[in-house]
């Protein structure tokens, strides 16, 4: 009987983290250590001066989730780029801005909580201290890891509908083209060796001095100073104010199951929104991706975004109405417009591309203890200290510049996200672990997981390989392997689709089952990623 089981979209990430169980880690350390390993071997999904979401289950009753959103700067304005609006992506992950302020460069970065939040978690829950849990990041990026096709392509993302062409992030900074650059000036390939000596410095230096060295001592004052020399928003007054914050998880029941999320301002509330009107309707007798079905559901993600554009956001600058959108009136109100055949509209400014990149990891036993943590960069700022080799996060990108809505800039303010690191209990065990990477399509990836396990019997790896859909606009976005029938179908009832050319696509879901004390894992086959235990 498997004991372990790692599912991540870096097998490199999984054989750390399994090499820290067999030699007696627990869970714990081996989601931070291989979290770690993450921000080392995809430095652009993630990273120490990211944001998150970590979600706990132990077999002795400890359930929390740790929440470490990024918060805008104490120098932050909530009118600082309201004339500089050109649109909104389409999917809602961001506004385009002239001169793409918010998407790359200095000012562009939240406060990086990856780092304390791991911290946090290790002394909480783990046995490893951060100086252990650091080793296997600090090899790879000593020594190298060889690039893979999906880091390699993020890299070289085009410029669509007026995001920057990703090359522009690798290589304007001259201290993140030191890295990422061979000598005639050009981006590493596929499979060539990525060595990054100055993070395995800042590394080590974490180890040795502690995580308060990034946060108040020498390594904080070396960010400030690249900050304040560079028209960077951040201080070491925000630097100092980072910590995690440790909540309660948010909890649904779906057919029979118990479900459990994130709170705001991580996007769970989202996935319960969806599973609270999706209650109302049989999915099953529908046929998995039916036309009918495909419908249903996708009406039930515009109900979802649309909430979340307009009344979600940070609880502590927001207020969100949680009796309302959480009672049973209110999911089977929304459930009977679906049913008349009434089509919700999603409002934007415009139309624009969103890059979705993050990372996810789950990690569980067949005892009952359990993580899903998703972590992220946003898309990254194209930002490096020089001599720090970290890169930094861009996620004041996902900010409405506009002032007085619920996803306005404010110091010291959170940005809703889609992050939703989701448990599914079954007679109060964990049963299905679930997460991605992935922009706004996170919860719509992760609430598909759900439905394929728990309507449709699915095993964890099936699970992530269905065909999906997404609908975080008017429009239903396709994988090439949906029926063309079921799309003409759907066009016929008055359905604007789009078919990506890919037999899959975003978010890049990771998954563990757990049914019975045997565990099965599942790796998107999207990503570069595995799920393997022992």
């Amino acid at each position: 009987m498997t004991q372990y089981m790692i599912s991540a979209p870096q097998p490199e990430a999984v054989e750390s983290g399994l090499d820290i169980l067999r030699n007696g880690g627990n869970v714990i350390d081996a989601a931070i250590s291989a979290g770690l390993v993450q921000t080392a071997v995809d430095p652009q999904m993630c990273g120490i001066a990211g944001f998150g979401s970590c979600h706990i289950h132990l077999a002795d009753g400890t359930h929390k989730i740790i929440d470490f959103h990024g918060r805008a700067p104490l120098a932050s304005k909530p009118e600082m780029w309201e004339s500089l609006i050109d649109g909104e992506c389409d999917d809602g992950f961001g506004f385009l801005l002239r001169n793409q302020v918010n998407e790359v460069g200095y000012q562009c970065m939240t406060t990086p909580m990856t780092l304390r939040a791991f911290d946090d978690i290790l002394k909480k829950f783990g046995t490893l201290s951060m100086s252990e849990a650091l080793q296997p990041a600090i090899k790879y990026c000593e020594e190298g890891f060889a690039i893979r096709p999906q880091v390699h392509s993020f890299w070289t993302t085009p410029s669509i509908s007026g995001r920057i062409a990703r090359t522009r992030g690798m290589t304007e900074d001259d201290a993140t083209a030191k890295i990422y650059t061979n000598g005639n000036g050009l981006l590493y390939g596929v499979g060539e060796i990525l060595k990054n000596p100055d993070m395995a410095k800042t590394y080590r230096n974490i180890a040795k001095q502690g995580v308060d060295d990034f946060y108040t001592g020498d390594i904080a004052k070396q960010i400030s100073d690249d900050m304040a020399t560079n028209g960077g928003l951040l201080t070491m007054d925000d630097l100092a104010n980072c910590s995690s914050m440790e909540t309660n998880p948010l909890i649904t029941q779906y057919r029979g199951h118990k479900v459990s999320t994130n709170q705001p301002p991580g996007g769970g509330l989202v996935i319960v929104l969806m599973l609270n009107i999706l209650n109302h309707f049989d999915l099953k007798s529908m046929g998995h991706n039916s036309p009918e079905y495909i419908s249903t559901v996708s009406e039930a993600m515009k109900i979802a975004t649309v909430e979340k554009d307009t009344r979600m956001g940070d609880p502590k600058f927001f207020d969100i109405p949680l009796d309302e959108l959480l009672s049973s009136e209110y999911s089977l109100a929304m459930a009977e417009k679906i049913k008349r055949g009434e089509k919700t509209a999603v409002i934007r400014l415009n139309s624009g591309a969103d890059p979705k990149e993050t990372t996810h990891i789950c990690v569980a036993d067949n005892l009952g203890n359990c993580v899903t943590m998703t972590h992220s960069l946003g898309s990254s700022s194209g930002v490096v200290t020089d001599g720090l080799g970290f890169m930094y996060n861009n996620c004041m990108m996902v900010f409405d510049p506009r002032p007085g809505r619920s996803g306005s800039i404010a110091p010291g303010k959170a940005r809703f996200t889609a992050l939703s690191p989701t448990i599914v209990f079954k007679d109060e065990k964990p049963f299905l672990l679930v997460g991605s990477p992935g922009g706004t399509t996170i919860t719509m990836g992760n609430l598909q997981a759900i439905l394929n396990v728990v309507d449709f019997d699915m095993d964890a790896q099936q699970a992530v390989s269905a065909p999906r859909f997404t609908t975080t606009s008017n429009t239903i976005e396709l994988t090439n392997r949906i029926l063309r029938s079921t799309e003409k179908k759907l066009q016929e009832n008055g359905y604007k689709t789009k078919r990506h050319p890919y037999s899959y696509m975003m978010p890049i879901l990771q998954t563990i089952r757990i049914n019975n004390g045997n565990l099965d894992g599942g790796a998107d086959p999207s990503g570069d990623g595995m799920a393997t235990g022992f």
